[in-house]
């Protein structure tokens, strides 16, 4: 059951900063929370109030309020998003979603076009799984053991999937990204880990009207530089692509001079 009023902002630890009156939401992706922006708000606070939030796995949230047959699809993650804003009496934002909630964001547009002024898609992909027209980055077998080994021992595989999708050796990100990974529970995360890599969120693409902006890395063990294009070429409105001259799945962690000059560069656009 989705909860309502103060209940889902408290249980979602929801933060809005700044004072402006455009509204730029921030939505984190699979192992991390809320924190996972810090290093580049004080960049956006001037000109956006933000909306910071936690998503239910996160292990910031209370685990009771999970619901594994609600999360296990995306529009699970669509309701709480869009209960969120309706909560906050949000009429129009900007979104940027990474990793995941890319695709909660594009799907959450095609639901309720009006809400959004445009999409930032950092890091995300609608299908993980190959297939003989479609390359995601990953082969059955290697789901199948990754599913194998969060069952088998979470904590050791953790520590090294959170090393492997950081992907540069900036410790600080590192430590940071391994311990809200851990912080998950480990049902919880494996729930979650299946309806990320199981979803095909393709067919959604073509509906998604809003104007969307595509994030990338030079190399990102989760998406392809291909998934990028991939996007660009589906969506139904206008898209863009930019490509950030540094590696690893969390940019905004690693590398925030890169990234906030990119960012910055993309909400100026109209």
């Amino acid at each position: 059951m989705m909860l309502e009023g103060h209940s889902l902002l408290n249980a979602h630890n929801v933060q809005v900063l700044g004072s402006c009156d455009d509204v730029l939401v921030l939505a984190h992706g699979f192992g991390s929370d809320q924190s996972m922006w810090q290093n580049i708000l004080p960049s956006l606070l001037n000109s956006y109030k933000v909306v910071l939030f936690d998503l239910p796995f996160a292990g910031t949230t209370s685990p009771d309020n999970f619901d594994s047959v609600l999360y296990e699809s995306f529009d699970g993650f669509v309701n709480c998003l869009l209960a969120i804003l309706d909560e906050l009496r949000i009429q129009k934002c900007v979104y940027m979603g990474h990793s995941m909630s890319a695709m909660i964001g594009c799907i959450a547009s095609v639901r309720r076009q009006q809400l959004f002024k445009k999409l930032i898609l950092l890091c995300g992909s609608p299908r993980y799984l190959n297939e003989e027209d479609y390359y995601g980055g990953f082969e059955r077998e290697d789901l199948d053991q990754l599913y194998d080994a969060m069952s088998s021992n979470f904590e050791s595989w953790a520590s090294g999937f959170s090393r492997l999708v950081v992907g540069v050796d900036v410790e600080d990100a590192i430590e940071k990204f391994s311990h809200t990974f851990k912080s998950m529970r480990p049902d919880i995360a494996y729930v979650v880990a299946r309806t990320i890599f199981e979803t095909d969120n393709r067919s959604i693409l073509p509906q998604v009207k809003v104007p969307c902006h595509i994030l990338q890395t030079t190399k990102d063990l989760a998406v392809p530089l291909v998934v990028g294009d991939y996007v660009k070429k589906h969506v139904g409105g206008k898209a863009t692509v930019d490509i950030l001259p540094v590696e690893g799945h969390l940019p905004q962690m690693t590398a925030p001079h890169v990234f906030i000059p990119v960012l910055l560069k993309v909400l100026s656009c109209e």
